[in-house]
């Protein structure tokens, strides 16, 4: 002990405490029960579709029941191989219930700490305001990835007890190993994972605009209906491809042989722009914001 600190108080140092308010906030994130109840959701679909291709399929029709099957190109090959229905469930996941639930979370981040009036006695602490709201975000990653990777592995399950697995059919026509596909299963879904830290970020900016947790969630959640619905008119094609879901359903350039990158790296800028400017500007409001709760 110092002879500067006789009694022991000295500041822990900013990188340890940083680290222990990111375990904190990463604790109190997956330990709500909305959290936990927005991964049942996202675990339940990829059994959801998994059954309904297993009854469709049972008595030999080929899936959607015409001479020669129908459906997405993923949905037609589950059947053949149940690794297919890790594609099929993140292709149907990704357009509304991922982003939904990362809304949830990222509205909730700052504007559900006022609204419960935790958020000032979080900002006596040594944490500053930069610092928590870095935090927030990172947290809401980490749920990106979560919530990811339980739709991937309940979707990797039941396919494995529903349907046969073995070599994969790319969509350009090749065939490629088990383990290769496995591995182009894990890296799809690290891509939607990333795809999902635009609209992060754009909740996280929303959030620091109100006090009230579920206006936060309810406008972020409203914002992706309105974009998603923007996307599809063909009148707009001009601003779309600036959409943070526009390139969402890139990832299936990953099971073509060779891989098309051109529509991955659009993407992923993308969310990279919107995580910049959003998250800028989440920055710009919180830190000259008045704390009342």
């Amino acid at each position: 002990m110092s002879r500067a600190d006789p009694a022991g108080t000295a500041p822990r140092p900013r990188p340890l405490w940083a680290l222990g308010l990111l375990r904190s906030e990463l604790a109190m994130t997956f330990r709500r029960w909305r959290t936990l109840a927005l991964l049942a959701v996202l675990a339940g679909v990829p059994v959801l579709i998994g059954v309904a291709v297993k009854i469709e399929t049972g008595d030999g029709r080929p899936l959607g029941g015409g001479p020669e099957g129908g459906g997405p190109a993923f949905i037609a090959q589950i059947t053949n191989n149940g690794l297919f229905l890790v594609f099929t469930a993140l292709a149907a996941t990704l357009p509304f219930f991922l982003p939904m639930a990362v809304g949830v979370v990222a509205g909730d981040a700052v504007a559900g700490e006022a609204s419960a009036g935790t958020l000032r006695y979080l900002l006596v602490a040594p944490a500053g305001r930069t610092r928590l709201l870095l935090t927030k975000y990172l947290a809401t990653v980490a749920f990106c990835g979560v919530a990811t990777l339980v739709v991937t592995v309940s979707a990797l399950l039941t396919g494995a007890i529903l349907f046969p697995l073995g070599d994969v059919v790319t969509i350009s026509g090749t065939h490629i190993g088990f383990g290769e596909g496995l591995g182009r299963a894990l890296l799809i879904a690290l891509t939607v994972a990333a795809s999902l830290t635009g609209i992060a970020a754009l909740g996280l900016f929303v959030s620091t605009l109100t006090d009230s947790g579920i206006a936060a969630m309810a406008t972020t959640v409203g914002l992706l209906i309105t974009v998603q619905i923007l996307d599809q008119i063909p009148q707009l094609h001009a601003v779309q491809p600036y959409f943070f879901s526009h390139h969402w359903l890139s990832f299936a350039d990953l099971m073509r042989d060779p891989v098309y990158w051109d529509d991955l790296v659009r993407n992923l800028g993308l969310q990279a722009l919107y995580a910049a400017v959003f998250g800028s500007a989440a920055w710009a409001r919180f830190t000259a914001k008045d704390i009342t709760a």
